[in-house]
């Protein structure tokens, strides 16, 4: 298990060097807290896509399952709600600021009637149609403020500190195991991870999740959890979660570096078109940002007519850097292909 540990922290390593030098280490956030958003939902059972998603956000969501689309739009909220308290307000990782964010996360959708930022008052239970054949039963509801207390003084090394990693993989157990709200639990337990490490200091931007490798090994996540309430296996859990923040590292790298090369191919494709290169660059530009857009959106984002925007739309088209995804004459969005493509990866058949 040291092993694993040790390769973790040398991949966290890695990825937090890499975000300084990604040409604008806002845009891949931006899409990447979108990716992780989609997925930590997915495992709940939405069937809502990164691609419904970013529609949503520009107020263009045809067909799309909306109660599961505002669901992943309120995740974003919660996790930009949560760095927002950290670093503003130098807010510790602590019960309120859980309560807060789990008011955001189930603002809207399924479960926003299950009282949001309130500890439970009844019992829950995973599996099963009640107690007494469920698969876990959590503690009962007179005991679960004492129990987010002692989580709590944990987080924030009382009695003694400990190190992250093994911090964040206990914290991740205990809160799914307290589960203390009446709904939201898995969603607000995986995006604990990702803010315990960037309010220890081992990552400087929120580019760690490990929602798609959960999602890949599902049972073997579950069965894990389990294992430790049942038989107080932390070593095998332990193992399990730095392999998974090593192997979830070293993707997030492959994926910055793979962006950065498609940005830049794509640049000088678009500056060997010489005359109309300088409007169509200032598009590509927008399209990094929000890679789903309509030409009226792009000229509004940019500044240009909306003529201009149609000749830059076009010009990209031409180059097979954008795709027309509606199949409409009017009120077309476009793509920008291999971007989508690049983060879409996982999203599906996991």
């Amino acid at each position: 298990m040291r092993e694993l540990h040790d390769q973790a922290l040398v991949s966290l390593g890695r990825l937090d060097s890499v975000s300084t030098l990604l040409p604008d280490t806002v845009l891949f956030i931006y899409m990447y807290i979108r990716k992780e958003a989609v997925l930590s939902s997915q495992i709940e059972g939405t069937q809502s896509s990164l691609n419904d998603l970013l529609l949503f956000e520009i107020d263009e969501a045809p067909g799309a399952p909306m109660d599961d689309v505002r669901e992943v739009s309120c995740y974003v909220k919660a996790l930009e709600h949560g760095l927002r308290r950290l670093r503003n307000d130098s807010f510790p990782v602590c019960g309120r600021l859980l309560r807060e964010i789990h008011e955001v996360l189930m603002a809207e959708g399924r479960g926003s009637h299950l009282e949001p930022g309130e500890l439970r008052r009844s019992q829950n239970w995973i599996g099963g149609t009640r107690p007494g054949n469920a698969k876990f039963v959590p503690p009962p509801p007179e005991r679960v403020a004492d129990c987010m207390n002692s989580l709590e003084k944990f987080i924030n090394d009382v009695p003694e500190r400990t190190p992250v990693l093994v911090k964040a993989a206990l914290a991740h157990v205990q809160f799914e195991t307290i589960h203390p709200f009446l709904d939201g639990n898995g969603r607000l337990g995986r995006l604990l991870i990702t803010l315990l490490l960037c309010a220890e200091g081992i990552l400087r931007e929120p580019l760690l999740y490990l929602s798609l490798y959960f999602k890949a090994h599902r049972n073997r996540y579950y069965e894990l959890l389990q294992s430790v309430r049942t038989d107080g296996d932390w070593e095998e859990w332990l193992s399990f979660f730095c392999e998974g923040v090593g192997s979830t590292a070293e993707e997030a790298v492959t994926t910055a570096q793979r962006l950065t090369g498609i940005f830049a191919s794509d640049r000088g494709r678009i500056q060997a078109a010489k005359k109309r290169a300088n409007s169509a660059l200032r598009v590509h530009f927008e399209f990094q940002r929000h890679p789903l857009m309509s030409i009226a959106r792009a000229a509004k984002a940019t500044g240009v007519s909306v003529p201009t925007a149609t000749s830059a739309v076009n010009l990209l088209e031409e180059l097979g850097i954008l795709a027309e995804v509606t199949g409409k004459s009017r009120n077309r969005v476009f793509a920008y292909a291999a971007y989508l493509k690049a983060l879409n990866e996982g999203l599906q058949g996991t």
